[in-house]
């Protein structure tokens, strides 16, 4: 007989009085909105594959790499999965005095608490870098407490600094427009798009497009794919002997574009880190 796979499994990798720290994974069954939940602490969850949209009231986050989301104690929310394969994240619940002395003041909401305005904050390269060492150190126990939490903070950090972080002060249909390419994107990172095929997909223009998404998230299109990609690559690295194998799977021309693109984006080879993700994460600077 063969047992069925929760639709939601939650791993703890970390229990202390500063950080809880859970991999969380879902099946992705439900592509319609599911019923509301509600997060009893303040998370902050770190999508590191696949992708979901959170509903907030008529609002709404597109989940994927790229993004930190912020789930607030007592808000309620509704998740659906548009695009197949479901989704996993890293989540973050930091003790709500150290969170508070770690968050800057224009992000918070006033009131009791520690609570966060904006839905989600773009994260940059080295903040996703951070969530993989983080998840494949505590996974493989070769990180130890101390360093975890030291580790954790530091991407907290990253995450919520104004260098890193990237805030969108679009309006409502402009961001609609980049989540539906968001959303073609993540449906297949490893597939070498045409701007003209992205565009149909989204039903607009290819300048309309390419002009309302760099105004939403900061960066061209095309390197928003390029690091969805490499997402998946930090995701993968410790599972692959074959690292051309894995550029290829993943869209990259070669194993050099490949290995020439990690290394400008992580600041290290795909083996420097897929041998640090094996044995002992090397910090990456805040």
């Amino acid at each position: 007989m063969i047992e069925a796979v929760p639709e939601v499994s939650v791993d703890l990798l970390l229990g202390s009085p500063t950080v809880t720290i859970r991999d969380i994974c879902c099946q992705g069954n439900c592509r319609h909105k599911g019923d509301e939940e509600c997060a009893t602490a303040t998370e902050l969850v770190f999508p590191y594959r696949g992708v979901y949209a959170r509903h907030l009231g008529s609002d709404q986050a597109i989940a994927e790499a790229n993004q930190m989301l912020f789930f607030n104690a007592g808000d309620g929310y509704r998740i659906s999965h548009p695009v197949a394969g479901g989704d996993s994240c890293l989540s973050l619940a930091i003790g709500e005095q150290l969170l508070q002395e770690l968050s800057p003041g224009n992000l918070l909401r006033d009131g009791p608490g520690v609570a966060f305005d904006p839905h989600r904050l773009r994260i940059d390269a080295r903040g996703q870098a951070l969530v993989a060492l983080l998840r494949h150190g505590l996974r493989r126990g070769i990180v130890e407490p101390l360093e975890a939490e030291s580790l954790a903070l530091t991407l907290v950090q990253r995450a919520l600094g104004p260098r890193t972080s990237h805030v969108t002060g679009a309006s409502f249909g402009h961001q609609r427009l980049a989540d539906r390419a968001k959303l073609v994107l993540a449906s297949d990172p490893a597939r070498r798009w045409t701007l003209a095929e992205v565009a149909a997909e989204v039903g607009g223009s290819a300048v309309y497009l390419t002009q309302v998404f760099q105004r939403v998230e900061g960066i061209p299109l095309y390197r928003y794919q390029l690091r969805l990609r490499l997402a998946r690559a930090l995701d993968l690295l410790p599972d692959y002997d074959d690292l051309t194998a894995l550029g290829l799977d993943l869209g990259f021309s070669s194993h050099s574009h490949f290995s020439a693109v990690f290394r400008d984006t992580y600041g290290r080879s795909p083996s420097e880190f897929r041998q640090a993700a094996l044995k002992r994460p090397v910090s990456v600077a805040a």
